[in-house]
């Protein structure tokens, strides 16, 4: 038997682009003679479809498009995910589904049982869990059909679950394992999954074929990394990440096993990569195709336009520099250099003018009070302002290029360099910054050396550099991520070595700022715990403040 794994690029709601897909995906799967080609979760209507769930139109497009890949079964049999209805006025409107399809009709659905509530994930909103499991029997082998989340309670060993679907079906004697997957994208995450696989196998010893999306919805991001696992444990095939494929695998040759196939991947190439293809999708499937962003000689909004022309090519993307009379010469020179060195267009603006403006309509309000936040925040809603304008006649999205330490310290400005239609490298830490840049110029410079040695500075009065406002970045990211990856309290922090003032204050300055991050734009996730869908905190909590 031959079983081929289609690992693509869904679009929520595009049932016509989604089908499209498939069908092709089915013709070249007849064209190497499988017997069996897959697809993953929910690939009818993409994966989050969230509240789309609730509208019963888009429930029946997708039902109509079951009706047309069935169609395409003749001479080979389907396997993808969908959103089934549930008959029963008991429960929850709708299954998350696996269907088994062949010879022009449907064999065989299979619901999920297991449905992820945490993070990102919010499906028992929507679907009711299964209650009965079976198989599918085609061509002679006995098939175990699970969703995503359903083999993630090996054993009953997941506290978040009281039931393990594989363990119902082992009495009917499966002869090897599907299942198909929308499994989101954190560079952890593949040695997570690579684990459960080889729990899986080594447990059930039998093999097992993981079907993952790829691409981006919004700021959810998935990799791919499609697995093919053999009985000894072994991944016989770990497929491409961040591109769509299909490859076709013999059953027997997987049954021998042997192989060890997996991809390697380093952390920051894995987030440039996420991230080019999170550009690249926000971009594509919102029909955008020109992206415009702030060019201050940073490092932050450098890496920002690397990857927007890495994703959108270099005739799409535009900076604006807006230098200020705080702006250091080298600033405007390293942005300068930076454009050149990727062809993109650029525009100087100097703000001083601008802002004098401002300056002088507020002095009779102001009176005599001290240059303060007041002023640097003026200038940064100026360049927001400028930005924007450019954006709005030229038709070009403007690109947020906050980090995440700064996201979560509050140390960016509402309406000025927080504004923006997608959060770029809001999930990128500042001493990962670094890192992509470094890695941006493993094979030339392309971000100028200045860019990446200077001291960090937001430019905004004399002489300012991070380092007056924040801790060191090597000690600030530690602190952060202990809080929000690890959800760890100030006392467990401190107890870990670091400053207890120091502490308390970085997470007070992180609670008292969510409001900011509310009106931000969505963040492009790359880790294990984003802003943004992940992450939800009430603006008005005392916690720690």
């Amino acid at each position: 038997m031959k079983i081929s794994i289609a690992q693509l690029n869904y679009h929520i709601g595009n049932f016509e682009g989604n089908f499209e897909k498939i069908k092709i995906a089915v013709s070249k799967a007849k064209q190497e003679n499988a017997d069996i080609v897959c697809f993953g979760e929910l690939a009818t209507c993409g994966y989050p479809p969230r509240d789309f769930l609730e509208f019963d139109d888009f429930i029946e497009l997708s039902e109509k498009m079951i009706d047309r890949v069935t169609a395409l079964s003749e001479n080979i049999a389907i396997v993808l995910g969908a959103p089934t209805r549930n008959p029963v006025p008991e429960g929850k409107d709708l299954y998350n589904s696996v269907y088994f399809i062949a010879d022009g009709e449907v064999k065989y659905v299979q619901h999920k049982a297991l449905l992820p509530t945490y993070d990102i994930f919010d499906e028992y909103r929507y679907f009711e869990p299964a209650s009965k499991f079976g198989i599918v029997e085609f061509k002679g082998k006995k098939i175990a059909l699970t969703v995503c989340e359903d083999i993630w309670n090996i054993g009953n060993d997941n506290p978040l679950y009281t039931i393990c679907p594989l363990d119902e079906m082992m009495p009917l004697k499966p002869d090897f394992v599907i299942n198909v997957s929308a499994s989101p994208f954190s560079y952890n995450h593949a040695d997570n999954r690579m684990h459960i696989l080889k729990k899986n196998v080594e447990k059930y010893q039998l093999p097992m074929f993981y079907i993952n999306h790829i691409g981006a919805q919004t700021e959810v991001i998935f990799a791919g990394g499609s697995v093919v696992m053999s009985p000894d444990g072994l991944a016989y095939k770990e497929m491409d990440y961040f591109k769509e494929a299909l490859q076709t695998f013999d059953l027997e040759e997987v049954m021998q096993g042997g192989k060890n196939d997996i991809q390697q991947y380093n952390k920051i190439e894995k987030i440039h990569d996420a991230l080019v293809l999170g550009i690249k999708d926000y971009f594509g499937k919102l029909g955008f195709k020109k992206a415009i962003l702030g060019l201050s000689g940073g490092i932050d909004s450098a890496v920002t336009a690397v990857l927007a022309q890495r994703a959108l090519g270099k005739e799409n993307v535009r900076v604006l520099l807006m230098p200020s009379q705080f702006s250091s010469d080298h600033s405007v020179n390293d942005a300068r250099l930076l454009a050149e060195n990727l062809g993109i267009h650029y525009d100087i603006i100097a703000i001083k003018d601008i802002y004098d403006a401002y300056a002088n309509e507020l002095a009779p309000i102001f009176k005599d009070l001290e240059f303060n936040v007041t002023e640097e925040n003026i200038q940064a809603r100026i360049r927001g302002m400028l930005n924007m304008a450019l954006s709005n006649k030229f038709g070009n999205i403007v690109l947020n290029t906050s980090n995440k330490s700064e996201m979560a310290v509050g140390y960016g400005t509402l309406y000025g360099d927080l504004c923006g239609g997608i959060s770029v490298i809001a999930d990128v830490y500042k001493t990962e910054v670094f890192e992509l840049a470094e890695y941006m110029n493993k094979d030339a410079e392309v971000i100028p050396r200045n860019t990446i040695t200077k001291p960090p500075s937001a430019e905004l009065r004399p002489n300012q550099k991070d380092s007056d406002s924040l801790p060191d970045y090597a000690i600030l990211d530690e602190i952060l991520y202990e809080y929000i990856e690890n959800q760890k309290g100030p006392q467990d922090i401190i107890a870990m070595g670091h400053d207890e003032k120091l502490v308390k204050r970085i997470l007070r300055l992180v609670n008292i700022n969510e409001f900011k991050r509310y009106q931000t734009a969505p963040v492009l996730r790359v880790s294990s715990k984003a802003f943004g869908m992940g992450r939800r905190m009430p603006i008005v909590g005392k916690y720690l403040s």
